[in-house]
């Protein structure tokens, strides 16, 4: 079973400490701010940061010595500034971008350059194929990744009898292999959910 790059769960990290980060900062200047310390008694501990209302990020001989350093050093920081903000603008323009094609090529062989396969034909057609194979009760499939590099995430509802290892050998010997032979994606990716269907209890008089 083929499964979505490293690049992906990389990419969640990021964004999930990214998102700590800032939510933590966001909390500490609050929490200065609205003099919380105070109001509920608390003591932070020492060299905290951002304490009191009058608190200030780079006190006056902060400022002083960091001005100090030579007419390089503003420069390298403005310098590093940007660059940081280029690659958070990036970061944010890549994840902005659509995730889902809406059509994909097939082949690779020049005879077939310019014919396309609707992004809802395919999955739906997989789908199909995926429902009819034995021990599935319900399959959705959904069709991620670039056009050029089709990527497909399924959700399968199981029965409760069904081994999964068997249907995922059975998924990948069919559906998945008669959608990379029928597209000429031999590189199509696939994730799989699975879900078992859940049953109430047989009651005994």
């Amino acid at each position: 079973m083929t499964q979505h790059p490293v690049l992906n769960r990389v990419n969640r990290v990021l964004l999930a400490v990214t998102g700590l980060v800032l939510l933590g900062g966001g909390l500490l200047i609050i929490a200065a701010g609205c003099d919380l310390y105070r109001r509920l008694e608390l003591t932070p501990p020492a060299g905290w940061p951002l304490t009191d209302p009058r608190d200030v990020l780079l006190a006056s001989a902060d400022r002083a010595r960091w001005s100090s350093q030579g007419w390089w050093w503003w420069p390298a920081v403005i310098a590093a500034l940007t660059l940081l903000v280029l690659l958070a603008l990036w970061w944010l323009l890549a994840q902005l971008r659509r995730h889902r094609p809406s059509s994909v090529p097939l082949g690779t062989d020049r005879t077939l350059q310019g014919v396309e396969l609707s992004h809802g034909a395919l999955s739906d057609a997989i789908a199909e194929e995926v429902g009819s194979l034995p021990g599935i009760d319900q399959a959705k499939v959904r069709l991620t990744g670039r056009p050029a590099r089709p990527r497909a995430a399924l959700t399968l509802t199981l029965h409760p009898a069904t081994a999964p290892d068997a249907t995922l050998h059975a998924l990948d010997e069919g559906p998945l292999r008669n959608a990379r032979r029928s597209t000429g994606h031999d590189d199509l990716f696939a994730e799989t959910r699975l879900r078992v269907t859940h049953h109430h209890p047989h009651r005994v008089a």
